[in-house]
């Protein structure tokens, strides 16, 4: 499985518009094919300038973007937490996500009810993280209980684990997200294996009518607890976006130029998720085929070599590197050779975001 990112949010928020606008997106974004895994988990390729300007001089027979994963997950309603709607099938889900994409409503539409009835975009951010808090809040106190059970009876592991969960708990009681809490290495371990909902980044979607993009009624509260919360907003009309994935290439530019814009919001969306994740793109030229690969920040090159393929991993001698930037101003692999700018990095070396990478293994 790659990254993921999960579409969550109320009923009738657009969440399934803003999926469907992003699967069918797919021609306008690159060439990577659009995969539906299941009916709401689908694969949608990440727009890259850089890729295509490799592609421009490299001229590949193949060009293989990098790929996100986001999966439309059930609505939610209040009592999710305690199994009501599809709570427990929302709840289960989320938890395989490395992000979560919480769209929230800001239209009005007589032809679209409100599960609240009205428009209230802050009460209905709060009624999701409510949900996930209470969820949360669940699975500390299960764990707490056991290892207080263990810790009477003298185990020392779960004794050390009990001031970390007592730690989470008091703050998911106080109606706080988990996520920012800091913790020693060990205590990081014990934290990262709970699996909390709270715990992942979040991104927010301002999913708004084009007259709401104009007059900006219920737009700002969305922005404002997001500052609070230091996470990023994606403003779009889900019903424009799906309309423009519909259109040819041409079609889009042209919609787009009288629009007065450059780009469809869904890329900005892709791109800002992909942020959120800390996710970095490095670049592989083997036969044919120019391809853009996803890894973590900070991953080790041998590492990254494992992505391509695990025996390059395990039979890892050394990479040649050289830069995006680099490779550009040099104009081809021949004059970036001749101009020494082609390294050679170790094991020890951390792939930097727009590398290109050659690498050398032996099994």
């Amino acid at each position: 499985m790659g990254f993921v990112c999960g579409i969550i949010g109320l009923p009738n928020a657009g969440k399934s518009t803003l999926f469907n606008a992003l699967s069918s997106a797919k021609a306008h974004v690159a060439s990577y094919p659009f995969c539906t895994i299941e009916p709401n988990q689908g694969i949608v390729p990440v727009p890259d300038e850089r890729l295509q300007k490799l592609a421009q001089i490299l001229k590949p027979e193949k060009v293989t973007p990098t790929i996100l994963e986001f999966w439309d997950i059930a609505g939610l309603v209040k009592g999710a937490s305690k199994g009501e709607g599809l709570g427990n099938q929302f709840l289960g889900h989320i938890r395989n996500v490395d992000a979560l994409v919480h769209v929230v409503r800001c239209f009005e539409a007589e032809s679209v009810t409100h599960v609240y009835a009205t428009l209230d975009p802050k009460r209905d951010i709060e009624i999701v993280q409510t949900e996930l808090i209470l969820a949360d809040l669940q699975t500390v106190e299960k764990h707490l209980s056991k290892a207080l059970h263990q810790a009477k009876v003298g185990d020392k592991k779960s004794s050390a684990e009990v001031p970390v969960l007592k730690a989470i708990q008091d703050r998911l009681a106080r109606g706080s997200p988990a996520a920012g809490l800091a913790f020693s290495e060990e205590g990081q371990r014990v934290f990262r294996s709970l699996e909390l909902l709270t715990a992942k980044p979040v991104l927010y979607v301002a999913n708004a009518s084009e007259k709401e993009l104009k007059e900006r009624r219920w737009i700002p509260p969305v922005e404002e607890l997001a500052a609070r919360e230091k996470a990023p907003v994606v403003v779009l009309c889900g019903d424009l976006e799906a309309e423009m994935a519909e259109l040819s290439p041409a079609e889009r530019d042209e919609f787009l130029s009288d629009m007065g814009l450059q780009d469809p919001a869904l890329n900005q969306l892709i791109r800002v998720g992909y942020g959120l994740l800390d996710l970095i793109t490095f670049y592989t030229t083997v036969g044919p085929e120019l391809r853009a690969w996803t890894v973590p920040r900070g991953t080790s090159v041998p590492q990254a070599a494992g992505k391509i393929h695990t025996d390059m991993e395990r039979g890892f001698i050394r990479a040649e590197v050289i830069s995006f930037d680099e490779f550009v101003a040099a104009g081809s692999s021949a004059a970036a050779k001749e101009k020494g700018l082609i390294r050679v990095e170790g094991k020890e070396y951390r792939v930097q975001d727009g590398d290109i990478l050659h690498i050398r293994f032996h099994v």
